[in-house]
């Protein structure tokens, strides 16, 4: 599979539950690219911008779509690394906020 396939897939999944893709496609592709990897790498896909630990069952939470892109995106308009926004945010209806980590320290 390729980077512009999972966008698509993605797209078709997630746009109907109100998650949209940055409307910065270089951004999302790169993120893409990444969750390949990790994909390649551990055999899941896990956020590109959090250290994996290799285990499935401790990743569990930064499996794509995260566990925290919910909270993120509705407190913040952005999941932690901005592949997932809301409509609001991908029109500049609401600021560009900074999205602090949710993840737990004990987890990383």
């Amino acid at each position: 599979m390729n980077a512009e396939t999972l966008y698509e897939q993605l797209k078709k999944i997630q746009e109907p539950k109100g998650y949209f893709f940055n409307r910065d496609k270089a951004l999302v592709m790169e993120l893409m690219e990444g969750l390949l990897a990790n994909k390649g790498r551990y055999g899941y896909m896990c956020c590109p911008c959090r250290l994996s630990s290799g285990e499935r069952q401790k990743d569990g939470d930064i499996i794509c779509p995260c566990a925290y892109r919910e909270e993120d995106v509705r407190q913040y308009g952005s999941c932690y690394c901005a592949l997932y926004v809301s409509d609001d945010w991908n029109n500049d209806r609401i600021p560009h906020e900074y999205v602090p980590e949710r993840r737990p320290a004990d987890k990383f």
